[in-house]
């Protein structure tokens, strides 16, 4: 297996391009790795670039804490020859632009996409994911596009790339200390959802600043490099920890309206 410095992920290398996802804007692959699994793989030469694998990461780190299932991330090592031979043109782009680490998220074989209006899920459940979809700033779990499966009778959350927006500009990164969530109207969830102020009190004493760096942690170092206005990948992952850590301890202003829209429905 590969082993990619600075990383907590586990490593694999990529042995075979499966298939392209199509229902994905960045174009991810079904992939086979040296560690005979199947991973859906976004690349950091996609258009969301890099800064969409760290957010996945990050964002996975932290549901898994509050007791959401995500399916495993590893970083998945990609010779760019293995596009030589794939047919479609965009695909060998992308591959090609692609060499190094990317993201690989484990498959789960007959997941089927979560529908709320028939598909059971307990009220504190839909609750605590609305609560972390705020706090991360998650644009993408919307009616038009859950980014939720079902899979062995339980609900995993997928799809984190639109999360941590703030690092598209961190000269305004301040701001994101206390920005209101909102996408909450059109959050899928927020109609099944408990108490929010509730889900916030069970919720946020389970990311203490510890739990915080080790999500930062995760993301591997070549993820990070090179930021501008950071002279190392320290600095950008204390950036990150910075301004989650400044949104859980000012959650008012984001919490409120949650509970405010739910109360609304």
């Amino acid at each position: 297996m590969a082993v990619v410095d600075g990383s907590r992920l586990r490593g694999v290398v990529a042995t075979r391009y499966v298939l392209p996802l199509r229902e994905g804007g960045s174009l991810p692959g079904l992939m086979e790795a040296d560690d005979l699994g199947t991973y859906v793989v976004k690349f950091r030469g996609a258009g969301q670039g890099r800064k969409a694998l760290v957010a996945e990461v990050v964002a996975a780190g932290l549901a898994r804490r509050l007791g959401l299932r995500v399916p495993e991330l590893v970083v998945v090592e990609l010779d760019p020859e293995l596009g030589r031979v794939e047919p479609d043109q965009e695909v060998q782009d992308l591959l090609r632009a692609s060499a190094g680490a990317n993201l690989g998220m484990d498959y789960l074989p007959g997941a089927l996409g979560f529908d709320v209006t028939v598909d059971p899920l307990e009220p504190d459940t839909a609750a605590a994911v609305v609560w972390f979809d705020a706090l991360v700033l998650n644009v993408d779990r919307s009616w038009r596009n859950p980014n939720l499966l079902r899979w062995h009778g339980a609900v995993w959350l997928i799809d984190h790339g639109a999360a941590l927006y703030f690092h598209h500009d961190w000269s305004r990164r301040a701001s994101a200390a206390t920005k209101p969530y909102a996408q909450v109207a059109d959050h899928v969830l927020l109609p099944v959802a408990a108490s929010v102020v509730a889900a916030d009190a069970r919720l946020a004493p389970l990311l203490t600043p510890a739990a915080l760096d080790e999500a930062v942690a995760a993301v591997p170092d070549e993820w990070l490099a090179d930021e501008p206005g950071f002279a190392s990948p320290g600095e950008v992952r204390s950036a990150y920890g910075e301004i989650l850590g400044a949104r859980l301890a000012r959650r008012d202003p984001w919490v409120g309206p949650l509970e405010d829209a739910r109360a609304r429905l």
